[in-house]
């Protein structure tokens, strides 16, 4: 149904009862961000009109639709990949909708992006709003590394109880989340950049850096996990090394001592063999 279709399926549910004006937000789930709701509520009440979109600045606008507005955030435009600079900000994918916009949406698959936003701009009742802090699209394994990075830099200003302790436990170097299931080895080094998950196991002397282990998943004595993601479930041998944007899926088991660089595996695997080849699959 495209971006927009949907809303308009859901339309009975996005009304709310008592409270037919109330907006509603709507995000692309493959963005992290602060995520400025209150802030966003009150910058869309304030101009009163049917669209608040979030917009972020980029280095290289020629790679995405620019958001072209004047200085109260009135959307005047979007222009895809400008070839000559007409702005710096993008999409972020954070809207706020009042109701009334549903009924620009015909129950049918449709993009807000190319039908619906352009009309609104066009009657004056489309506004941007620029995002404060980070943003990243993590809708890619290496992006969502990066994406990784930045929410963890921000819980150190914004919230840094959230953040292992670093100063209490020296086996955790710089910003860490670890949940209160996983489990820790004697020795073991976890971080920078580093995500444990519920019930994981990180063992004695194993290392942990710029990765993610998801629940459920262990890293075995003195293994190495870095730049990668670790599937649901998954393990890695003792004195294995998951490394360069790695992506293991659900329930993988990588025996002892064996590498994978830059490897991608699908679920239900067992790897007994190195692989270095970058960008291999492994099916």
């Amino acid at each position: 149904m495209g971006t927009g279709g949907p809303l308009a399926l859901a339309r009975a549910h996005l009304v709310a009862e008592g409270e037919p004006d109330a907006p509603f937000f709507v995000f692309n789930s493959d963005v992290t961000c602060d995520y400025p709701l209150t802030k966003m509520l009150d910058f869309h009440k304030a101009h009163g009109k049917e669209g608040t979109i979030c917009v972020t600045k980029v280095s290289d606008p020629s790679k995405y639709g620019v958001v072209v507005h004047d200085a109260t955030g009135k959307i005047d435009r979007f222009v895809e990949k400008p070839k000559t600079f007409v702005g710096d900000e993008i999409n972020a994918g954070l809207y706020l909708f009042s109701p009334s916009m549903l009924r620009r949406i015909p129950e049918r698959p449709t993009s807000i992006e190319k039908e619906v936003f352009p009309a609104m701009a066009a009657d004056g009742d489309l506004f941007a709003m620029q995002l404060e802090g980070y943003w990243m699209d993590i809708g890619q394994p290496k992006d969502y590394l990066s994406g990784v990075g930045m929410h963890l830099a921000s819980l150190r200003v914004r919230s840094p109880a959230a953040l292992a302790d670093g100063a209490a436990d020296p086996r955790i170097v710089g910003n860490v989340l670890v949940h209160p299931s996983a489990s820790l080895g004697e020795g073991c080094r976890v971080g920078p950049d580093a995500v444990i998950g519920p019930d994981c196991v990180v063992g004695a002397g194993a290392r942990v850096s710029g990765a993610t282990l998801l629940g459920g998943s262990s890293v075995a004595s003195h293994a190495v996990v870095m730049d990668s993601i670790l599937g649901w479930g998954s393990s890695v041998g003792a004195w294995g090394r998951v490394a360069g944007k790695s992506v293991i899926g659900e329930d993988v088991a990588i025996a002892a001592e064996v590498a994978l660089e830059g490897t991608i595996v699908l679920p239900h695997k067992g790897i007994k063999a190195s692989s270095f080849e970058a960008g291999k699959i492994i099916m």
